[in-house]
Formats: structure tokens, C-alpha cells, sequence
């Protein structure tokens, strides 16, 4: 690698941790080529992406900036996952993976600015997503309408029913 390619590596991982709500650094050693491209699959399905850095050239993009603490996790083969949704979703999905693959070793999590261990990190993996949050919302606040509608609609029911038993017991008497 030149020069100038090094400087724009550089900015590209500068505006990659700029621009990711969380960002989590795993080891890979050992791992396959069609395994990874299977996780960077999965990962760009949930609207993120994984790419393998040179340790020192992310800790030149790191320095300045509130993600520094990611550098000292640095060492070794580095793989960088940045997610720009919904961080759950990347958890469930490295944590998912990790499980099948033991070649995968958590280092670190930047969530928000914030450092996240193995245990907050596997934590966060079990929360329900942004969409199922919502719809669970949605049915508590659907709840109470859909019962008032059932109430009110009992009335009709059961005046059609109260018809249905005059109409069957007049046609007994007149047969």
C-alpha cells in the first residue's frame, strides 16, 4: 500500500466510526473466506458492514476522536463492524454467528460513545429489535380500542340473536 492510498484508507475508516452508531471489533483469526463473506452478508442485510483494518492505520483514523478508546483493542487480526441501524440487530447477528463459529472472538463494542463488554454486548443481543418494540406498542395502545369495539359491537349481536330466537320458536308453533 502507497502513500496515498494509506491517506484515504485512512479518511474512509475516519468517516466510517464518524458516521456509525456503534461500532464492534472482533478477532477473526481462522475463519474462512466463504464464511466471512457470509457474515458481511448478514451484516449488510441489517444495514451495516464489516470490514478488516489495519490496526495502524484505524488508530491514526481513532486519534482525535471520542471512538479513541477502540484502539487499544487493536491488536492482532481486527475486524471492525459498523452499524448504522439498529444496533440489536447487529448483535443478534455477530452473536448468532460467534456461536457457529468459534474463530470469532469479541474484543470490543462502541455503542454510543460508550464501551460495551462481552456481557452488555451478549445483553444487548437479547433485546427485542426497533420494529418489534414498536408493534408491541402498538398492540398495548390498540388494546384498549379493540375492546370497546368488541363492547359495542355485542349490542347488535346480541339484539340479532334475541330476533333469531323469536323467528325460530314462532316457526315451531306454526308447524
Amino acid at each position: 500500500m502507497n502513500r496515498t492510498e494509506k491517506t484515504t484508507e485512512v479518511e474512509s475508516l475516519k468517516e466510517a466510526f464518524a458516521s456509525s452508531s456503534m461500532m464492534v471489533v472482533t478477532d477473526y483469526k481462522g475463519i474462512k473466506a466463504n464464511d466471512f463473506n457470509l457474515l458481511r452478508q448478514k451484516l449488510r442485510e441489517k444495514g451495516s458492514h464489516l470490514k478488516v483494518v489495519k490496526n495502524r492505520l484505524a488508530k491514526r483514523a481513532l486519534k482525535g476522536t471520542p471512538h479513541e478508546p477502540l484502539a487499544d483493542h487493536l491488536k492482532g487480526t481486527s475486524a471492525v463492524t459498523f452499524a448504522q441501524g439498529d444496533p440489536t440487530l447487529v448483535a443478534k447477528v455477530l452473536t448468532e454467528f460467534a456461536k457457529d463459529h468459534e474463530m470469532i472472538v469479541f474484543k470490543t463494542a462502541l455503542l454510543e460513545g460508550k464501551d460495551l463488554n462481552q456481557a452488555a454486548f451478549t445483553a444487548l443481543s437479547k433485546l427485542p429489535s426497533r420494529e418489534e418494540l414498536i408493534a408491541k406498542l402498538m398492540g398495548s395502545m390498540m388494546a384498549p380500542a379493540r375492546g370497546l369495539v368488541t363492547v359495542l359491537a355485542q349490542i347488535p349481536r346480541q339484539v340479532v340473536n334475541v330476533l333469531a330466537a323469536v323467528r325460530d320458536q314462532k316457526e315451531k308453533q306454526a308447524s
